[in-house]
């Protein structure tokens, strides 16, 4: 990708819905600031509210527009937990980092919520909960080992069994599961806008459509280039995620190739009448469930259901997952009916290789110390909505000197994938073996 003059948004349903974004202007000369952040999504705006709270300065510098990338094209579901994720394996991977970011983790969703409520941010944002079914009697062990995990932690999680499922769900599809009040859903891009528009009410500066071309330490001071200015900056934080390398593949490699890009589209019926709708996730909860190939939908304000699918073929999603969707949401929800879709759209997904190639194992994220005063994490396989903005506040403590090691950034350094770019092209042909696997399960 080159540095856009303008941005084209995705035919998505965040974009035809959410309020206007912020003007913003690019990046011009050499400027200075106390802290640069690369990218304004989720994690750099929250990064810099919680900088502006503190009266300390920040410079964002943002290749397309606020919500662009992922944290705009997402599904939405605010979520506190990530996939294939159970706080024990944390506290084993990072020891007391683990139990720290475990605790951050338990209380994102509550925390994104409350941020939306102190800011009155339009994002469309629904506390309903977040249910996790069981697409197998056997998978219902999974979800009693996950209720236990989070339990013990103080998580407020339940299990919930077959005839439970299907009340909160209104289907008889999945064989109990857990659900966490704290979840919700948003509408992502609505978000992303307002927090864009909030860190500019606290003083913050935004400069879009500037791709950060190069970041360098040196002299004490961290130095971010653009095709047409600067920024040196005591402290750096690196918010790109799976769009690290998309506009210039030099900016970070040993990051960008942490993880995969993965495509993930997203789908949004037409608006459902309000007497089946209310048949259908009757408590507007979010839910995701256990298949590989994940099955997720939520309500959206307007009585649109919006769900997913993966496509194989390159190119392909869009018209050619409309069919396999429709009949999916129709067998869950019979009540529904021959459905059609408005809009469909996709973005990337950072997926970490773990999780990419074994669907069921943990997906860690990464995050990194980069050098004096700079922080950076990749890898959030599609669960960043509440993560990224509670990150955002503890990358903010770590640039302003609080310990580490009191903190919830377990932190690690960069391992790059080898052969990230062929298996970024062969990920999708992963799906046929996670629908078999899917299938055969009991």
């Amino acid at each position: 990708m080159t540095a856009p003059s303008s941005v084209t948004w995705p035919p998505s349903l965040w974009a035809a819905t959410a309020q206007p974004g912020p003007v913003l202007g690019t990046l011009e000369g050499a400027i200075e600031s106390d802290v640069v952040v690369i990218g304004a999504g989720f994690t750099g705006l929250s990064t810099a509210i919680h900088l502006r709270e503190s009266g300390v300065g920040v410079t964002i510098v943002e290749a397309a527009e606020p919500g662009w990338g992922a944290s705009g094209r997402n599904n939405g579901q605010v979520i506190p937990t990530l996939a294939g994720h159970d706080p024990s394996a944390m506290t084993a991977r990072h020891g007391e980092a683990g139990e720290r970011f475990n605790a951050v983790l338990r209380d994102a969703a509550q925390y994104l919520f409350d941020l939306v409520r102190k800011y009155e941010i339009p994002a469309e944002a629904e506390q309903a909960g977040w249910v996790q079914p069981v697409h197998s009697p056997g998978r219902f062990k999974l979800a009693e080992k996950r209720v236990r995990e989070w339990s013990a932690i103080g998580a407020p999680v339940e299990l919930l069994d077959r005839a439970a499922t299907a009340e909160m769900l209104g289907s008889d599809a999945w064989f109990g599961g857990f659900w966490n009040r704290t979840g919700g859903h948003i509408n992502p891009l609505a978000l992303t806008r307002g927090l864009a528009e909030v860190a500019l009410k606290l003083g913050a500066t935004i400069h879009a459509r500037s791709p950060a071309v190069s970041m360098t330490h040196q002299n004490g001071r961290w130095l971010v280039t653009t095709a047409k200015g600067s920024v040196t900056a005591r402290a750096l934080v690196l918010a790109t995620n799976a769009y690290t390398g998309e506009f210039e593949p030099g900016l970070a490699p040993e990051i960008a190739n942490e993880v995969i890009p993965v495509l993930s589209w997203q789908m949004a019926t037409q608006p459902v009448s309000d007497n089946i709708a209310k048949t259908v996730i009757p408590g507007r909860q979010a839910m995701s469930d256990t298949h590989r190939e994940l099955y997720f939908a939520r309500w959206d304000a307007r009585n649109r259901l919006v769900t997913g699918g993966a496509a194989i073929l390159p190119g392909a999603g869009g018209a050619n997952l409309r069919p396999t969707v429709a009949a999916r949401l129709k067998r869950l929800w019979p009540q529904l009916g021959d459905v059609e879709f408005d809009y469909v759209w996709s973005g990337y997904v950072g997926m970490t290789p773990d999780n990419l190639l074994q669907p069921q194992v943990p997906g860690y994220p990464r995050i990194h110390q980069l050098g004096p005063n700079g922080f950076g994490w990749v890898g959030c396989n599609g669960r960043a909505v509440a993560l990224s903005i509670s990150l955002g506040r503890e990358l903010a403590k770590a640039i302003q000197g609080t310990a580490l090691e009191t903190l919830g950034l377990p932190l690690s350094t960069p391992k790059p994938q080898p052969f990230q770019g062929l298996i970024r092209r062969i990920a999708p042909l992963a799906l046929p073996l996670y629908r078999r696997l899917d299938a055969q399960e009991v």
